[in-house]
């Protein structure tokens, strides 16, 4: 149980600097890419790819299912493809 509200505010810590990287004008790297998508979408990263102003992320999830989800360079939004 602690180890889980760990893990979430850590998420959350997370989340909190890139945002204001975001907002500051700086682009957000391939790690923060990760730590953005898997806050969403639970599993594995399998790649990353760098796409104009985006990096899709391919995540194994715990289903078997593999999934592309896409990660604004300047504002971090999430999507999936």
């Amino acid at each position: 149980m602690r180890l889980s509200v760990c893990l979430i505010m850590f998420a959350c810590l997370s989340c909190t600097h890139i945002a204001s990287a975001a907002e500051d004008g700086e682009n957000i790297n391939k790690k923060q890419a990760i730590e953005l998508a898997l806050t969403q979408y639970q599993g594995r990263t399998l790649k990353i790819t760098e796409q104009n102003d985006s990096f899709v992320v391919r995540i194994l999830q715990t289903d078997g299912r593999v999934i592309d989800i896409r990660v604004d360079k300047k504002t971090g939004t999430v999507t999936k493809d």
